[in-house]
């Protein structure tokens, strides 16, 4: 007699989470600068808004619980976005498209100053 295994789902579930969260994020990006007025404008905008900082704040706390680190860096983004939108409004200067690239630029910043950090104490 034979024995049937069963076989244990893939680990590649955060990698497919991550590569469909940076496409929306991608396609949010290309239609809030184009200016297309579309339904999905908004939830993709949403998703190019929340997925830089939530990826750079991921990277930050490697070391933590998977779900700590998923909440933390949820949390970190909404903050982030909320920072800059508030910002923005106080000065009088608020647009969809300047919001994404603040919050772009912003992250880009952080993840390069995080891996110049990390390069500079290993070298």
């Amino acid at each position: 007699m034979q024995t049937i295994r069963i076989k244990r789902p893939s680990s590649d579930v955060p990698r497919l989470l991550a590569g469909a969260a940076t496409v929306a994020g991608g396609a949010g990006l290309v239609l809030v600068l184009a200016d297309v007025r579309t339904p999905l404008r908004g939830p993709l905008a949403l998703c190019c808004l929340l997925a830089p900082p939530g990826t750079v704040f991921a990277v930050a706390l490697r070391g933590l619980d998977p779900w700590a680190r998923g909440v933390l860096s949820v949390t970190g983004a909404v903050t982030v976005v909320m920072l800059v939108a508030t910002g923005m409004l106080a000065t009088r200067h608020w647009s969809v498209e300047g919001g994404v690239i603040v919050v772009g630029a912003l992250s880009a910043l952080a993840l390069i100053g995080r891996y110049a950090l990390r390069s500079r104490q290993h070298p």
